[in-house]
C-alpha cells in the first residue's frame, strides 16, 4: 500500500488508534487477537483484571437488588434506562476466512451476562450548540485547536526519540477527499490509512478544516473532541460518559437481543434507519440517507427508549479502557471496564498508547468494511485522538443526581447573568 511517510509520525499514532476497521481485512492480525482472547492472555494478568473489575464494578449484589424504578424526575433532554440483565457479546465469531457479513470481530467474544442498575442517558449526542455553551462558559480549548505538549505526545505512546518539532501542531483526523482511487489497495492490513489524513486547522469549529464552519450545523453532533475534551465537558455539566455496557444496554432498548437499535434488519421497509455510508466504501457513496457527513441529531427515529443516534452519525466515547480480552473477565454487575488498556492487534508504535472504547458507529461505517452501527460492535481509540466522526453523549447515575442538579442550576444561573 502507499506509504504514509509524508504524514508525520504523530499522524501514524493517531490513525492506528482510530481505525478498528482495519482488523476486518487482516486475517493474520485477527487470528492473533483471537488467540489472545481464547487463551485469556494479556498483560496484566487475568487475576489482576478480575480483581479490578470486581472492585470497581460490583455495586449491586444480585439481580433482585438492581435499581429499576426511576428515583427522581427525568431531567430535560434525558430518558430513564431502567436496570436489568442482558447478554453482552457473542459466541458466534467466524473463523478467519469464513463468511462474515456482519464484520463481527474477535473482541466481541464471548457472550456473557451483565446486570445494570438504572441510569439516565442523554437522548442525543452532545451538539455543537451545547459544546459551544460549555466553551463560552469555561474558555476551554480542545487539543485539536492547540499545540500538543511533550507530555501529551508521550501519553499518546510516542517514544521520546520520535518526537520532532513538526509534531507540535494543532491537527485532527479527516477524510482524504482526494485519495488515489485508481490505485487504492484494499484487503490488506490498515488499508484505510489511504483515505484518512491528519489535517491542520480541523477542529470542532471547523469540521473539514479551516475553510469549513459549523454555522449551519449547530444541531449536529460536536466532532473532533478527544476523550479528555469529552471528560472536561462532563465535569462541567456534572455528568459522566456512559460505560460500554450502559451504552449497549441502552442501544438495545433495555438489553433486547436485536442487531440494531431498531431491530434485526439494516433497513425498515426500504428506509435507512441511521446515518452511515451506503455503497462500496470508500469509492462509491450512494448517499441514500441524504447526509454526506454528520446529520442533525434526531434526523432518524429513536429506539424504543427514545434515544436517538445510538447507531451511526458519530462514534461516541465510553468511560471504559479498551481491552480486547475484557469480556473473558468482565464483572457481571455494573462493569466499568478493565484496569488498563490492552490491544493485541496494535501496531508496534501503538504499544504504549492508552485506548478507550467507542460505540455506535459513524457516518463512515459501511457494509463492506466496518459495521460499527451494530449494537454489539466495539471500537477503540487512543485517548488523545480526535476525528471528524467522533463525538459523545453522557449519563447521570442516581448517586450523582444531586451533583448534576447543582451543576445544572449553576450553569443556568451563569447563562442568565451573562445575558443581562
Amino acid at each position: 500500500m502507499p506509504s504514509l511517510a509524508p504524514i508525520h509520525a504523530l499522524a501514524t499514532v493517531l490513525l492506528c488508534g482510530l481505525m478498528l476497521a482495519a482488523l476486518s481485512g487482516c486475517e493474520q492480525r485477527e487470528q492473533a487477537t483471537r488467540t489472545e482472547i481464547e487463551q485469556g492472555t494479556s498483560p496484566p494478568s487475568a487475576a489482576e483484571h478480575a480483581a479490578a473489575s470486581t472492585s470497581t464494578g460490583n455495586r449491586a449484589s444480585g439481580a433482585s437488588r438492581l435499581l429499576v424504578d426511576e428515583p427522581a424526575a427525568t431531567p430535560a433532554g434525558m430518558v430513564w434506562v431502567a436496570g436489568g440483565e442482558f447478554r453482552m457479546g457473542t459466541d458466534a465469531v467466524p473463523s478467519p476466512g469464513a463468511s462474515n457479513p456482519d464484520r463481527i470481530k474477535p473482541d466481541e467474544y464471548p457472550e456473557h451476562p451483565v446486570a445494570l442498575d438504572g441510569f439516565w442517558m442523554k437522548t442525543t449526542p452532545v451538539t455543537n450548540r451545547e459544546f459551544a455553551q460549555f466553551v463560552a462558559a469555561t474558555g476551554y480549548v480542545t487539543l485539536a485547536e492547540r499545540e500538543p505538549t511533550r507530555e501529551e505526545l508521550l501519553r499518546m505512546g510516542m517514544h521520546p526519540d520520535q518526537i520532532t518539532d513538526e509534531m507540535f501542531r494543532p491537527t485532527s483526523i479527516c477524510f482524504k477527499e482526494n485519495f488515489d482511487a485508481a490505485n487504492l489497495v484494499t484487503g490488506v492490513q490498515n488499508w484505510e490509512y489511504q483515505v484518512w489524513e491528519v489535517r491542520e486547522g480541523a477542529n470542532w469549529r471547523h469540521p473539514e478544516g479551516p475553510d469549513s464552519s459549523i454555522d449551519d450545523r449547530m444541531d449536529h453532533p460536536v466532532v473532533h473532541v478527544n476523550f479528555d475534551d469529552a471528560q472536561a465537558y462532563c465535569a462541567w455539566a456534572g455528568v459522566k460518559l456512559p460505560t460500554e455496557a450502559q451504552f449497549e444496554y441502552a442501544a438495545r432498548s433495555g438489553g433486547k437481543p436485536v442487531k440494531y437499535p431498531w431491530g434485526d434488519g439494516l433497513t425498515t421497509e426500504g428506509a435507512e434507519m441511521c446515518n452511515y455510508f451506503q455503497g462500496e466504501f470508500p469509492t462509491k457513496h450512494l448517499n441514500r440517507d441524504g447526509f454526506e457527513t454528520t446529520s442533525p441529531v434526531k434526523s432518524f427515529a429513536p429506539n424504543e427508549l427514545g434515544l436517538y443516534d445510538m447507531s451511526g452519525n458519530v462514534w461516541e466515547w465510553c468511560r471504559d479502557l479498551y481491552d480486547a480480552t475484557y469480556y473473558q473477565r468482565s464483572a457481571r454487575h455494573n462493569p466499568t471496564g478493565p484496569a488498563r488498556s490492552f490491544d493485541p492487534a496494535a501496531a508496534p508504535e501503538e504499544a504504549n498508547a492508552v485506548k478507550r472504547v467507542q460505540r455506535g458507529g459513524s457516518f463512515m461505517c459501511n457494509i463492506n468494511n466496518c459495521t460499527g452501527y451494530r449494537c454489539g460492535a466495539r471500537m477503540r481509540c487512543e485517548e488523545l485522538s480526535s476525528s471528524f466522526h467522533g463525538g459523545f453523549r453522557y449519563v447521570v447515575e442516581p448517586e450523582d443526581r444531586a451533583l448534576f442538579d447543582e451543576r445544572q442550576s449553576a450553569i443556568t444561573a451563569e447563562a442568565v447573568a451573562a445575558s443581562e
